[in-house]
């Protein structure tokens, strides 16, 4: 049966529940205290980097990516409307200049070819008849001066001599200005043929210069005709490796769509974009440095593109060493485009917490394994190095590692 506590065994009973209490925030302070104390005591050194604070040559670059390509790319487009008949090869394969790619079907391009020859034999023959018909007219021309000429001469003649017989009193005056008005007649008559021959020259000439036109253009076009004939039977533009070819059989290919690539895979380039706030500083023969894993192959900046797209500007870096064993064509690289060079600065190594020029708090060292959190202003920076504008001085050590997990610590202690 129970019973009714007493008060003085309520007031025991709520001690020891407060005591119980205690112990258990007792315990738990006094086990944060020894963790706090332990993680206090020190960090582990293993994966921090630290730099010594050293007085050199800083390269300010600007950073860009890029992707490797190689350095001589042919694209192959069909020149006809047509459709594949027959493939040769397959990608990867590597072929030599003039070896043949596909069989494209040429029948209808033939036909057309036929057709445009013929034209021109009938256009060269156009062009002779209108060179014999235009030789014999003014020939007929030149004849009719010439009688015309003779006919002339007798009519002056005659002037003379009515003329004479006029002196003697043979002749009478009317005879005369007959005798003059026929001759002055022929004098015109003639004036007007060699007028009519020297204007029918020209006009000859000129029709003549038109259809000897006509018959070049044509013959041009029979020219680009058996170019593009013989285009579309797709063969190897120089030495390489086939890196895409359309093995459709059967299937229809327009006008320009693309057939194959022939690339050179034992030299490279680089396709380099960098943002446009940035272009500004981009100039051809600028030194790059090209950062593929962990080796790096100097360059120089061998174009850039007058426009920009979709906030990006596009550039070619040639490669001092374009045949490295490092280099794969799709292989994205990192890019540092020197633009500036300084001596006498003092400089830090690169690390992973650097994100831009700016103001860091950094951990500096100041005695055993102690680091002090100090705020230091860099500037600008390459692959290696980063500038120190101020608050570190030269062969200070300092902790180059991404310390964000120690950002409300004023000091560490590294072991």
């Amino acid at each position: 049966m129970d019973r009714e506590l007493t008060k003085q065994e309520k007031r025991r009973e709520k001690q020891r529940k407060w005591l119980r209490i205690g112990s258990i925030v007792f315990g738990f302070v006094f086990i944060m205290g020894c963790l706090y104390h332990f993680i206090d005591s020190g960090i582990d050194g293993t994966g921090i980097r630290t730099g010594r604070a050293e007085q050199g040559v800083i390269e300010s670059c600007i950073t860009g990516t890029g992707k490797i390509v190689p350095l001589y790319e042919q694209t192959i487009v069909s020149p006809v409307t047509t459709r594949i008949l027959e493939v040769y090869c397959n990608e990867g394969d590597h072929v030599v200049s003039g070896q043949s790619l596909l069989r494209l079907d040429l029948q209808t391009a033939q036909t057309d070819l036929q057709r445009k020859a013929d034209e021109v034999s009938m256009r060269r023959n156009e062009i002779e008849q209108t060179a014999l018909s235009s030789a014999t007219y003014l020939t007929d021309i030149e004849m009719k001066i010439k009688t015309k000429e003779m006919a002339v001469n007798h009519l002056m003649e005659e002037v003379n001599n009515e003329r004479r017989l006029d002196s003697i009193g043979s002749g009478t005056g009317d005879r005369i200005r007959e005798a003059e008005l026929a001759y002055s007649t022929g004098i015109l008559e003639l004036q007007q043929l060699k007028t009519q021959l020297a204007n029918e020259r020209k006009s000859h000439a000129a029709s003549l210069r038109s259809k000897e036109l006509e018959g070049s253009i044509t013959e041009r076009d029979l020219k680009e005709m058996e170019r593009t004939i013989e285009d579309a039977r797709v063969r190897a533009p120089r030495n390489g490796t086939v890196t895409y070819l359309n093995k459709g059989i059967g299937t229809s290919i327009s006008q320009g769509e693309k057939l194959a690539v022939v690339s050179d895979l034992s030299h490279f380039k680089i396709n380099g974009e960098i943002v446009e706030s940035s272009a500004n500083k981009l100039a051809t023969g600028q030194k790059v440095n090209v950062r593929i894993g962990k080796e790096t192959i100097p360059g120089h900046i061998a174009s850039i593109s007058p426009q920009s797209n979709a906030g990006v500007v596009n550039f070619i870096v040639l490669l001092e060493d374009d045949i490295s064993s490092i280099l794969r064509s799709g292989l994205k690289a990192e890019l540092n485009v020197i633009y500036d060079l300084r001596e006498d600065v003092i400089r830090i190594p690169n690390g992973s917490f650097f994100t831009g020029p700016g103001t860091y708090e950094l951990f500096v060292k100041k005695e055993d394994k102690t680091y002090e959190k100090r705020s230091i202003d860099l500037g600008d920076s390459n692959f290696d190095y980063i500038e120190v504008k101020s608050g570190l001085q030269k062969d200070e050590e300092v902790v180059i590692s991404d310390m964000s997990l120690y950002k409300k610590k004023n000091s560490i202690h590294i072991k």
